[in-house]
């Protein structure tokens, strides 16, 4: 498997995977990436950015996510809990894994690449925040050993729970 930065050609197969995390979060009740977020200006601009990055399988884009060593802003407080650090830090966000993959630690496998390029940048923290209903992204950083730290809310007062794990 290669982790690599997403190129313009990749855009398709990244939207019909956040397609399919839509359309589960819908189908479960979970008020998360509705109301066409994250759609093509969202990944594009993570590009520009630096921030999108592929996994790929035999040629096939299997996962997604954005990764910014950039910080962010709100994470700037936390309620009803604290981070474990307050250094510099990677954040994961828009982490979607292909419906037919689903199960097989892919997910974990973007962690770990992630980890790894946090030890390549001497920082020793990741960030992340999900839905209290995403369960299943709950049970992935629960399995590689990121800490509940407390409430974040977004820019438009959306709560989340925030995670942290030091490498």
């Amino acid at each position: 498997m290669e982790f690599r930065k997403t190129t313009i050609a990749d855009i398709d197969q990244i939207m019909a995977i956040i397609g399919q995390a839509q359309q589960y979060f819908k189908d479960n009740k979970i008020d998360q990436w509705q109301n066409h977020y994250p759609n093509v200006q969202t990944i594009k601009t993570d590009m520009q950015n630096g921030y999108s990055y592929v996994l790929v399988k035999d040629r096939q884009i299997i996962a997604t996510a954005a990764i910014s060593f950039d910080g962010e802003k709100t994470y700037d407080r936390i309620y009803h809990g604290n981070w474990l650090s307050h250094g510099e830090y990677a954040v994961i966000h828009r982490l979607a894994v292909d419906h037919q993959h689903k199960g097989l630690g892919i997910s974990s496998e973007v962690m770990r690449n992630v980890e790894k390029m946090c030890v390549d940048k001497g920082v020793n923290s990741i960030k992340i925040d999900t839905h209290e209903k995403n369960l299943s992204m709950q049970k992935l950083l629960q399995k590689n050993n990121f800490k509940y730290c407390g409430v974040i809310y977004l820019g438009n007062g959306s709560k989340r729970i925030a995670f942290e794990k030091m490498i």
